[in-house]
């Protein structure tokens, strides 16, 4: 067999096992597949000085991340096509050159995303959602920067490194590295995160009957205080294994919201939890970094392949144009697990009534738009909308009326 037919047959394999994978990955057995959501009537449910100014801001935010984008693809852009005649002027080897190369790149596109830092944080401002400084926000990251900075140098030593061993199939031996290092990652991260345990006697109850009703096993709640940069409401599922925790900020303790909600949201939190979430989001991970290198292995071939620093720039601005492409597929696999999760908490809580209520406050207090603009929902929307969030709470109970109709009285004959 011929090196070229080979190559075919492998690149054939290859695609019919991501395949299978991504739909091992995406099937479910949480949410019914028959499930229908019904229609929501929008301005029925919200007053219309609330979806003007939710519509507002979440028109003018994604403006602002449509401008960054622009701005990264500008200036990668122009890294890519003059970016490598640096590599001739430089004595550090191959790899080192890379390396450079790569720093390079990333100091620029630093630098060229501080304007829209800028306007992000104004817009926030403005419409009264944070309430953090300017150059804190500019300045403040180092910390997350230099883990970066640090990130991206260790997997150019990795991909050059294997480019150099094996050739234009790198791709195989460097992605299994790197979506190792990335679980390692995920799974130390919970650990360096600065929280709180929890104190109040309630939620200690409540998040023990969640965890009984969910199986879950004991998942470890904790608080994160941000209150001081926002008054934005969240909570988010962390850590794999040993590691795994549900994390609450203290916005949305202290927030307008009540018990009942609260523990809405904590039954969605340990929904991600049960189904694995976290770990899934790793394999996705792992599934496009291996398309998106296949790729980018083909077209810095013109470069002289990955193993040559004249190749970083191009390798560079390829992946993160592969990233802006693939955005509405990512996103359509977090709402998908959103949308367990949210099914989950209907299950375990069984209080549609607080479900709805907490789903519609979402309005005034994250100022989302309960129903965006197509291009919005596909480009910026990784959770499923309000509407839909409020129309999956009324199927779930217009399908427990059902139930409950069809099954027998207690004063009837079985």
């Amino acid at each position: 067999m011929s090196r070229r037919a080979l190559g075919g047959l492998l690149v054939i394999v290859f695609a019919a096992g991501w395949l299978v994978a991504a739909w091992l990955l995406w099937r479910t057995t949480t949410v019914p597949s028959s499930l229908q959501l019904p229609h929501i009537d929008t301005r029925s449910l919200f007053p219309a000085g609330e979806l003007h100014r939710a519509d507002s801001y979440d028109h003018g935010a994604a403006l602002i991340a449509v401008y960054g984008i622009l701005i990264e693809l500008v200036v990668l852009g122009l890294y890519a096509w003059q970016g490598a005649r640096f590599a001739r002027e430089s004595a550090a080897g191959p790899v080192g050159t890379g390396l450079l190369l790569g720093m390079l790149g990333f100091g620029l596109l630093w630098v060229a995303e501080v304007p829209r830092t800028v306007l992000e944080l104004w817009w926030d401002r403005r419409h009264h959602v944070s309430h953090g400084s300017y150059w804190h926000e500019i300045l403040g990251g180092w910390l997350l920067l230099g883990f970066e900075f640090v990130l991206l140098c260790v997997a150019l030593a990795i991909v050059m490194g294997f480019a150099r061993l094996v050739g234009r199939w790198w791709w195989l031996l460097a992605v299994p590295v790197l979506v190792g290092l990335i679980a390692l990652d995920v799974f130390v991260a919970p650990w360096l995160q600065p929280t709180h345990p929890v104190v109040d006697p309630a939620l200690k109850r409540s998040i023990a009957q969640l965890e009984q009703r969910e199986h879950t096993g004991h998942v470890p709640v904790r608080i994160q205080i941000v209150s001081g940069q926002t008054s934005f409401p969240n909570a988010e599922t962390e850590g794999i294994g040993p590691s795994k925790r549900v994390v609450i900020w203290d916005t949305l303790l202290n927030g307008p919201f009540s018990a009942g909600e609260v523990r809405v949201v904590l039954a969605h939190e340990f929904g991600h939890a049960k189904r694995n979430h976290v770990l899934k989001s790793v394999a996705w991970y792992a599934l496009f970094s291996f398309l998106f290198a296949f790729i980018v292995s083909r077209v810095v071939l013109r470069r002289g392949g990955m193993g040559e620093p004249a190749a970083v720039p191009l390798a560079i601005f390829t992946f993160v144009v592969l990233q802006l492409l693939a955005l509405p597929l990512q996103n359509l696999v977090t709402r998908h697990m959103e949308s367990e999760a949210d099914w989950i908490a209907l299950q375990t809580t069984r209080d549609p009534a607080d479900a709805s209520h907490l789903f519609e406050s979402f309005v005034p207090t994250t100022l989302s738009d309960p129903n965006p603009p197509t291009w919005e929902y596909l480009l910026f929307e990784n959770h499923p909308t309000i509407d839909q969030r409020i129309a999956m709470v009324r199927a779930w109970q217009s399908l427990q009326a059902t139930s409950a109709s069809r099954s027998p009285s207690a004063d009837q004959e079985p």
